[in-house]
């Protein structure tokens, strides 16, 4: 299985929110109404106990709890809408509103000091402007001043202009919805869960806006390049029991893919150790330093220059298929990350790496960057200046283990409230066109489609292909003690295939 552990971006905070209904946000604790501390004391009033202030300090209020658990409902559906271009899903740009927690080593900094050292997507005039419309807010309250210097517990939010990249625009196909599970055959391009620059572009706010599907429950992930079949629990009760399958290691899972040369007739076994170098890209490698794995080959098919290959995964480490297929010196055909050059002229084969993990991460995102493909790596602005991430993610069936950022990336997994919304066949909102060449074409913006102070309204980026957005590795078939899921056999696992 191909699992990819959530975005983690070490520049956000955790802000989670509770379903209390179909469609609503959750509440804090707080927001409750308060209660008699007893008969003779009388409600307690608010505000009561509050630190006296002195002059010119601020008052910070403290940090909220809130229950466990994250929904998406109606209004985070109608932010925006679909359109479809070119065969391509695409999203009219919209507003947004990034939170986070005042972080530990922010405390005693100015905000221009944090913008600067850890938000550099945006240019400091950016932040400046936006300030001064009242875009940034500090507990609440607009901040026109970037000198302001933060304190614990501070909490900071940031409206900001989004654009979503666009995917594959085949639908979600549904496989099996029997009330216990929902399965699907997922699209290559579509993000699982919110993640990175995808919000509505991603399978849990398609079901919900498209075919009013909500309350699932995680059971397994796959990276976004990657297709098949996608399993979520409609209950607790069946994700604990699905869980616990995986834990257990009585999911058997079954992969093909299609990898450049003649792979071995003969089955391969593959026990390489894997190791996490980044876990903000997802970049793994062999090492012996990793975590046990085991994987097993088997060749299907051979077109005298690419075989199609089947991948039976008995462990689920991040990226172990694409990874053991790099090591055996078979990387999958259009692999981005796995089959770059990037890793040097072995690519990996054998484990041989002759830079550091700082160095391959640089490279590769220069590699991309030339190409003008980043988004194919969900690669945030500044990787490449960061330090490889020494903390893992995990998910547990319907919990969430990400966050709201305060830039242009950010992460989230979430279970989703769903509600029917309408999927539009509008024209494409004038994102990559100045308003003179939207005047020649005689052609209108979709509400929210262009911002003054956003840097990239003023781009112009040409589409991916379905091609481009396209990795030839697909999940074909779960199978569990007393189920089975699978899926049609990709047009490109055919024996007479031949790229084009």
């Amino acid at each position: 299985m191909e699992q990819r552990a959530a975005d983690i971006n070490s520049l956000v905070a955790v802000d989670k929110v509770t379903a209390t209904g179909p469609n609503e946000t959750g509440k804090r604790k707080s927001d409750e109404q308060e209660q008699p501390e007893s008969r003779t004391r009388g409600k307690r009033r608010r505000g009561a106990g509050r630190k006296k202030l002195r002059p010119g300090e601020r008052y910070i209020p403290p940090p909220q709890k809130r229950n466990p658990g994250v929904s998406f409902g109606q209004e985070h559906f109608g932010e925006t809408s679909y359109y479809f271009e070119g065969g391509l899903r695409k999203v009219h740009p919209y507003y947004f509103e990034f939170k986070t927690y005042c972080k530990g080593r922010w405390i005693g900094k100015t905000l221009l000091e944090v913008f600067k050292s850890e938000f550099r997507a945006e240019s400091i005039d950016y932040y400046q402007k936006a300030a001064k419309e009242g875009r940034i807010r500090l507990n609440e309250q607009a901040v026109d001043d970037l000198s302001l210097v933060l304190r614990n517990n501070d909490h900071m939010k940031n409206t900001v202009h989004r654009h979503e990249p666009p995917v594959v625009g085949k639908p979600l196909e549904v496989l099996v919805d029997d009330g216990e599970v929902l399965v699907v055959d997922k699209p290559a391009s579509i993000p699982v869960h919110p993640c990175g620059r995808f919000r509505h572009n991603t399978v849990i706010f398609i079901l919900g806006k498209e075919l009013g599907i909500s309350e699932l429950h995680t059971v397994h992930r796959l990276d976004r390049l990657t297709s098949g079949v996608l399993l979520f629990a409609r209950t607790l009760e069946t994700s604990k029991k699905l869980d616990q399958l995986v834990r257990d290691r009585k999911l058997e899972k079954e992969y093909v893919c299609r990898v450049e040369g003649e792979f071995p007739e003969e089955e391969v076994i593959c026990e390489q150790p894997i190791l996490v170098v980044s876990f903000k890209v997802g970049l793994c490698r062999v090492d012996p330093k990793g975590k046990e794995c085991r994987t097993v080959f088997q060749r299907l098919s051979f077109n005298g220059k690419t075989s199609v290959v089947r991948c039976l995964p008995v462990t689920g480490r991040t990226h172990q298929i694409r990874v053991h297929l790099q090591y055996l010196g078979f990387p999958i055909l259009n692999d981005p990350i796995y089959g770059s050059s990037a890793w040097g002229p072995h690519r990996g084969k054998g484990g041989l790496l002759d830079k550091s993990d700082e160095e391959l991460l640089k490279a590769l995102v220069e590699e991309h960057r030339s190409q003008e493909n980043l988004h194919l790596l969900d690669l945030p602005d500044d990787v490449c200046e960061q330090e490889p991430e020494q903390h893992t993610a995990s998910v547990t069936a319907g919990k969430s283990d990400g966050a709201e950022g305060f830039s242009s990336t950010w992460t989230t997994v979430t279970e989703s409230s769903g509600v029917n919304a309408d999927v539009s066949e509008r024209p494409p909102a004038e994102t990559n066109r100045s308003p003179a060449e939207a005047a020649d074409r005689g052609q209108t913006s979709a509400p929210g489609s262009r911002d003054h102070l956003c840097s990239e309204c003023g781009l112009v980026r040409a589409d991916p292909t379905q091609t481009e957005l396209t990795m030839y590795l697909h999940a074909l078939r779960y199978k569990g003690p007393d189920f089975e899921y699978s899926t049609r056999l990709p047009d490109w696992a055919k024996e007479d295939w031949l790229e084009t």
